[in-house]
């Protein structure tokens, strides 16, 4: 048995006791348990695996060049964080709702603040590129009550992949966005055109990294929201197209069954005119349920 001289001396069995030893210290109680416990995985992960020290450098080199990726418009270890499904994780833990709420996802590296306020029914497509699409629904509260003058921000890739910020001088500014704000009835609609699934960036690190894994880099086809109102919780989410081709392999893990919509394809001459397209369109119903301020949320 060890003396207690000898138990601060590191060994492979001790690891964990001697480092999380020398942060007794540590002016912030929460650093340390959060330290305590990343200290404990990590060093469980490496005597499991008993990586060699090639594999190990070669570990921190790939974690160098993903920070060496990041710069203004490119943050890699979101996208890192994104891709092992952590981004979503913490999403989960932080976005618990109450019974009947809508559920949250990833924010997505491509909202644009300040986006110009449109008329409820206004067309978000700005350069007429795209198959039509009209989308609608309520906001309404967990009780089934509208909600009055909730805001939506709304946006979403055009019909080849690309959101405006990626194709400056090709989309027009703030092509496929808007704002929104809901009357008495708690209705929204408005026009814009059917989304496509698209890449998350991969060329860099992460993107290798999902390459040697066998994995693709896509996201499933989707509209990116979020809904705003006084006394409420703010809900960041999409709705999902069920039948992309990618809707069971989300390359950041943001699907969920609950934010599935139903994509419907309209050939009426009569409504398209109404609408002013030209031909078929597709069209979206759905509502959204927020979240009172301090009502209930579920358990962990």
């Amino acid at each position: 048995m060890m003396d207690e001289h000898e138990k601060g001396f590191f060994t492979e069995e001790n690891s964990v006791e001697v480092v999380a030893g020398r942060n007794r210290n540590a002016k912030d109680a929460r650093l340390k348990a959060i330290m305590e416990v990343v200290t404990r995985k990590l060093h469980e992960a490496v005597k499991e695996i008993e990586p060699t020290q090639e594999e190990w450098m070669e570990a921190i080199l790939f974690l160098t060049r993903t920070g060496q990726m990041c710069n203004e418009w490119r943050q890699e270890f979101i996208l890192l964080s994104d891709t092992l499904g952590v981004s979503m994780l913490v999403d989960a833990i932080n976005n618990r709702k109450p019974s009947g709420a809508s559920e949250s996802t990833v924010l997505g590296p491509f909202h644009v603040q300040d986006a110009p306020e449109l008329p409820m029914g206004a067309n978000i497509c700005l350069d007429q590129k795209g198959e039509d699409m009209v989308i609608s629904g309520r906001i309404l509260d967990t009780a089934g009550r509208p909600i009055t003058g909730a805001v939506l921000d709304v946006w979403q890739a055009n019909d080849e992949g690309f959101y405006d910020v990626q194709q400056l001088g090709i989309q027009p500014e703030f092509n496929l966005r808007g704002v929104f704000r809901t009357g008495e009835d708690g209705r929204y609609w408005f026009r814009a055109v059917k989304p496509k699934y698209y890449p998350i960036p991969h060329d860099g690190p992460v993107g290798r990294m999902l390459n040697h894994l066998g994995r693709h880099p896509y996201r499933p086809a989707h509209l990116h929201y979020i809904l705003k109102a006084e006394g409420f919780e703010t809900l960041i989410t999409h709705i999902f197209d069920p039948h992309d081709p990618y809707i069971n392999s989300d390359a950041v893990f943001g699907v969920k069954q609950s934010l599935l919509a139903d994509f419907h394809l309209v050939d009426d001459p009569a409504r398209a005119k109404g609408y002013d397209f030209a031909g078929p369109f597709w069209e979206v119903e759905y509502d959204f349920v927020l979240a009172r301020k301090g009502e209930a949320r579920g358990a962990a």
